[in-house]
């Protein structure tokens, strides 16, 4: 294969910090089910009928748990899996000073979050996921990837009672996530990824996402991946191709691949993931599926700089069925790799 004599400035960069992959790395997107235990001990801690200290360690279990399953199945990069939140927004709400718990939002179908409401100024005040990722990372010799979510989703997936622009949020809230990259630099961690599904919510504003992107990593060793599902990209597809990253990753099976033509169009220098499996199916795909995908994908990004992932979060599916994609994922690329 092409990729194996052919080294992209992102797998340069990660050589660089140690790490070193297989040709079309594999990794989950970034959340993992959670067991009925688990989600019914969070209700009873938030209703004050159960001590934190017992859902702490509960939460480490399952992390744990899901470190060695992700190693059975071969992944390259792995990730926490997001035990210790309930979703990517009310997690950094509960952790970080000036906002307030809120109402359920639904967010798709059935699903729901609780979106905290700004109310005084942001500020870091503790870690809030810089020790979960140091815990995770011990127990592997396998690279784990933090996640983080965008200065620009925090701000958009919250009420905003307290500043008078969207602007000026976005800019406390960059600030308090640059506290937060400094902890993890100072725990270890080599790979973050960045979940800015706002990019797409309003076109008219990327100029200011992508400034608030750009001081956000400023600085900064990591190798970043910034992560986008679910919207409509086209608009702004080529700003985003150029945003200060080094790898950019997108859903693709849910979307039947709308974006390649464009990204074969404007080309890129970045590392990519492009998602091979579906998070919202329950369907298993096979590896033969999932190797079909991949060939499609290889006619518009070049191998050495694609890596393999799911469109999303796997977290509403059941841990087999998120098992079973992760697994085909595997498969296809170690196929592929051998071709």
């Amino acid at each position: 294969m092409a990729s194996k004599a052919v080294i992209s400035a992102g797998r340069a960069k990660l050589a660089a910090l140690g790490i070193q992959l297989p040709p079309l790395p594999t990794m989950a997107a970034n959340s993992l089910p959670k067991s009925t235990d688990l989600i019914e001990l969070r209700y009873k801690v938030a209703k004050g009928v159960q001590l934190g200290a017992e859902l702490d360690r509960k939460e480490r279990l399952a992390a744990e748990v899901w470190i060695r399953q992700q190693e059975r199945i071969s992944l390259d990069v792995l990730v926490d899996g997001e035990m210790s939140r309930s979703d990517m927004i009310a997690h950094f709400a509960r952790k970080l000073d000036g906002f307030d718990p809120g109402g359920l939002v639904r967010v798709y179908g059935n699903r729901y979050y609780r979106k905290p409401v700004i109310r005084a100024k942001m500020e870091w005040k503790v870690p809030v996921v810089a020790d979960v990722w140091k815990f995770c990372q011990r127990m592997t010799h396998r690279p784990v990837k933090a996640v983080l979510t965008g200065p620009a989703t925090l701000v958009d997936w919250s009420f905003n009672e307290h500043y008078a622009t969207r602007a000026e949020a976005v800019k406390d809230a960059t600030a308090v996530l640059r506290r937060e990259l400094t902890a993890l630099a100072e725990a270890g961690a080599k790979i973050v990824q960045i979940e800015e599904h706002a990019l797409s919510s309003r076109p008219e504003d990327f100029d200011m996402v992508a400034a608030a992107l750009k001081e956000l990593t400023a600085g900064f060793k990591f190798y970043f991946i910034l992560h986008h599902a679910y919207g409509n990209l086209a608009p702004v597809i080529g700003k985003v191709l150029t945003l200060p990253v080094d790898h950019l990753s997108f859903e693709g099976t849910n979307s039947h691949f709308a974006l390649l033509p464009l990204i074969k169009k404007t080309g890129t220098k970045k590392d990519m993931s492009i998602g091979l499996v579906d998070s919202h199916s329950r369907v298993i795909e096979t590896p033969a599926i999932v190797k079909q995908r991949l060939k499609s994908v290889l006619a518009a990004i070049p191998a050495a700089q694609l890596w393999l992932v799911s469109d999303s979060g796997l977290r509403t599916r059941t841990a087999d069925e998120a098992v079973g994609k992760l697994k085909s994922l595997v498969q296809a690329a170690v196929k592929q790799r051998a071709s």
